[in-house]
């Protein structure tokens, strides 16, 4: 299948309208999506055990998400359009208290899994019982990415929060949405990218867009560019565990690659639709943790963290 590449400064010659800039989450299948691809992903994986417990959380978000019903109505600001701020900036956005009542939704069915280890269902305990004030911490901790953040309790959070933004990015107009004064940063809510995807399919096929760890929007950015400092060209690299780095016919197919950029020594994990048309930036990104593993011994650096993955050591907590 052909390909189109777009390098720095040709994206300037394009019309605004040429390219589709942002892709809004699909609410009825993403998250089923991403459970599916987390089983696949299982067999045969170290992580075997860990995957197999993100398909379940991913299907209890979709649960969850589900159970919402219609979107929920964002509130205009007109302090985010004066100040170009992201419209559901996420540290910023008020919170309805409901929102937590989606934690639940997404904790109970995983409470009910008896095979589930003791201490991952310790930690569900731990979030179900938790006061309002303590979940409020932990969540505007990991909105923040601050240094707050409890890795035992963070992965439960964090779904629901995701629920919950997808549900606002959902009811926004696309062509309402401005382009991010930071491309490197959701136009919608501010956060970071977890992985990039090259789609296959029009009308975005060849394409690469960043992909939100919070809400599941994508944005348009130009291939061969750091998503993380904008350095480009020669400054940018491809690694595969297929064949490490360099221009090998192993490493071409390879469906998940990291981008390393020599400017600033940060990476984030490229997938390729051409070659799996089933990848998935959230899950994909877990389970090739050993790519992680292969660069942090080559001195570079994530330069954003996973959602579903805040360890503070590479062994899973399942």
């Amino acid at each position: 299948m052909a390909q189109r590449i777009l390098e720095p400064g040709q994206i300037e010659t394009l019309s605004r309208g040429s390219i589709p800039r942002l892709r809004l989450p699909d609410r009825a299948t993403l998250f089923t999506h991403r459970a599916a691809r987390f089983r696949s992903l299982a067999a045969g994986s170290p992580l075997a055990d860990y995957l197999r417990f993100l398909a379940m959380l991913a299907e209890a978000q979709q649960n969850a998400l589900d159970a919402l019903g219609t979107a929920i109505p964002p509130v205009p600001s007109t302090r985010t359009r004066d100040e170009r701020m992201p419209p559901i900036h996420a540290p910023s956005w008020p919170r309805p208290p409901e929102w937590r009542t989606t934690l639940e939704l997404v904790c109970a069915p995983l409470a009910a899994a008896s095979a589930l280890p003791a201490e991952v269902r310790d930690a569900i305990r731990a979030v179900r019982v938790a006061e309002p004030a303590w979940i409020e911490a932990r969540a505007q901790a990991l909105l923040e990415s601050g240094k707050d953040i409890e890795p035992r309790t963070a992965p439960f959070v964090m779904a629901a929060l995701q629920v919950h933004w997808v549900a606002l990015a959902g009811s926004f107009p696309i062509d309402a949405i401005e382009p991010p004064d930071l491309p490197g940063l959701c136009p919608l809510c501010g956060t970071l990218p977890v992985a990039s995807l090259v789609r296959a399919h029009a009308p975005h096929q060849g394409y690469r867009y960043l992909h939100c760890a919070l809400c599941a929007s994508e944005w348009h950015l130009v291939r061969v560019q750091c998503s993380h400092c904008g350095a480009s060209g020669p400054d940018i690299a491809y690694h595969s565990l297929d064949r490490g780095s360099g221009g090998g016919a192993e490493a071409a197919r390879a469906a998940v690659r990291a981008e390393t950029c020599e400017k600033c020594r940060a990476y984030r994990k490229i997938l390729y639709q051409e070659h799996d048309p089933q990848v998935e930036p959230v899950a994909d990104d877990v389970a090739s943790i050993a790519l992680d593993l292969l660069l942090g011994e080559r001195g570079y650096h994530r330069a954003s963290p996973n959602p579903m993955l805040w360890l503070t050591s590479p062994n899973p907590p399942v």
